[in-house]
């Protein structure tokens, strides 16, 4: 997309607006003076404990976004006899340093996660320890949780345990280089070059990952695809917003991590600890994506069925992949958000719907979910039989909370993503644009672009749309200060050119 724009300091008015906005909202941008003691405090090297088994020789990888520092995950595969798998996640122990009520916990309790915007970072941690002492970083030797899981050639998970132990990260490797690897697209990127035997182990990884894929798809796993905007800046100047793709390297870590969330939540049961489930609940709009299924010559039945609908999803992605992440919005924003909910272990709670799983707990992220470094100190109670650090009505306070403080965080991170977009579109007010529908409320209507990956409000002409449907747009407004973009619905004008 043709972008006309000059502006040499959009960093700097992004900073500004997501402090702003953040503070607005109930988050803290910035950590406090006693925040600042303790991490001051804290020594240049982590503590380890040398009881703990030592898997420091193992070929461990960490596979991440080209400019993440804050890594919570290690992987490695060991074949087992059967052509089975064993999956190994190695993840940060953020509470050997992150101890309840300490004013760094604290912090982090309130955001309860990192906020991502355009511009900038607002870690849920000092970045001494969410990219330094609780960062599984290169060649560094650290403490972690580690949760193995072993595969089924089927896919089945036929064990899992928990256990901590020493490890340390061979190589620091990129989603986009690993995936052009794994694709056949490129040669093997230089740090995973450099460690003999690791390539291979990657490829058992991708084997074992696929595998749990099949398995999970095969219960009614949803396939989706969605677009997100990335902004990209030339020094401080916003030049571009570009769609982030999936890949298989994405998919790799994605697929263990789905593992392991589930070996965790298994494990807090079996124990008989209280566990925090991550939930996607039956969808209340289900009449509307049967709606949109029919819209595609497919019948869907008149109950939820996830099953029924990844077949409809498969069979779409493969009819027409170019529009898929079009149709894949459309169903994420009908299925619902995602929610906390703390759950004592004789409980049958809900499962997670999009990913047809029953028993997932967030536990691989804890240097920027604190749902993660909540779950970690459940687990370490329940290894060393201590009693459970949280009481059941605080869990569930925190799950709560943890549920809304993400809610909220979205909500920041969308508003400064329109203000990136309305710098570089406030241009081309009075243009026509196909859209799409994403969200059709009382409380409003939004559409988002098809040729450039923005979302904004429908403010005329939403009589009758709902989610789905196509249309065409002109843009009324882009408020950069206030992440307002407006549009208003059009039909054919002779002339007018379209986007």
């Amino acid at each position: 997309m043709e972008l006309n724009h000059t502006n040499q300091h959009d960093r700097a008015t992004l900073q500004r607006i997501a402090r702003q906005v953040m503070q607005e909202r109930g988050l803290q941008p910035d950590f406090s003076t006693a925040v600042l003691a303790e991490v001051k405090g804290l020594g240049e090297d982590p503590p380890l404990e040398t009881h703990l088994t030592d898997l420091r020789s193992l070929l461990w990888c960490s596979i991440d976004n080209n400019d993440s520092l804050d890594l919570d995950q290690l992987t490695v595969a060991e074949e087992l006899p059967g052509e089975r798998i064993k999956l190994l996640a190695a993840i940060a122990d953020v509470d050997g340093l992150v101890k309840q009520h300490m004013a760094i916990d604290e912090h982090a309790r309130q955001n309860t996660t990192s906020v991502y915007t355009a511009a900038a970072i607002f870690p849920m941690l000092p970045e001494k320890l969410s990219t330094g002492l609780t960062s599984l970083n290169f060649s560094a030797d650290r403490q972690a949780l580690v949760i193995e899981v072993v595969v089924n050639p089927d896919g089945s998970v036929e064990r899992s345990t928990l256990y901590q132990a020493l490890v340390r990260n061979k190589a620091k490797l990129a989603y986009p280089s690993v995936a052009a690897w794994l694709e056949g697209a490129a040669g093997m990127p230089p740090a995973l070059a450099a460690v003999p035997g690791l390539a291979d182990n990657l490829r058992l990884q991708e084997r074992a990952a696929q595998s749990l894929h099949a398995f999970r798809h095969a219960q009614g796993a949803l396939s989706l695809t969605t677009v997100e905007a990335t902004p990209v800046f030339d020094g401080d100047q916003l030049s571009d917003m570009q769609p982030e793709d999936k890949n298989r390297a994405r998919e790799l870590i994605e697929n263990i991590m789905i593992a392991a969330n589930g070996a965790t939540a298994r494990f807090l049961v079996a124990k008989n600890y209280p566990v925090i489930r991550r939930v996607v609940r039956t969808p209340k709009r289900w009449e509307r994506i049967v709606e949109i299924a029919a819209q595609h010559g497919v019948q869907l039945p008149s109950e939820p069925d996830p099953k029924a609908l990844e077949a409809f999803l498969t069979r779409q992605k493969a009819a027409d992949p170019l529009r898929f992440p079009d149709l894949s919005l459309s169903i994420v924003k009908l299925l619902g958000p995602g929610e906390y909910v703390a759950y004592l272990p004789e409980e049958d709670g809900q499962g997670h719907f999009g990913l047809a799983v029953r028993d997932y707990a967030h536990s691989t992220a804890p240097n920027r979910r604190y749902t993660d470094l909540v779950t970690h100190r459940l687990l370490k109670a329940a290894l060393a039989g201590r009693p459970a650090p949280y009481p059941m009505d605080e869990l569930s306070e925190l799950a709560e909370h943890c549920t809304r403080m993400e809610d909220v965080a979205n909500k920041v991170e969308r508003q400064v993503n329109k203000s990136a977009a309305a710098l570089l579109l406030r241009s081309r007010v009075g243009e026509i644009f196909d859209a799409i529908v994403t969200g059709a409320a009382p409380k409003g209507t939004w559409v988002r672009l098809l040729s450039f990956p923005v979302e904004g409000r429908l403010v005329q002409g939403f009589t009758g749309v709902d989610v789905g449907d196509r249309l065409q747009v002109e843009l009324a407004l882009a408020d950069v200060e206030h992440g307002y973009i407006d549009f208003k619905r059009i039909y054919s004008r002779p002339g007018r050119k379209r986007q």
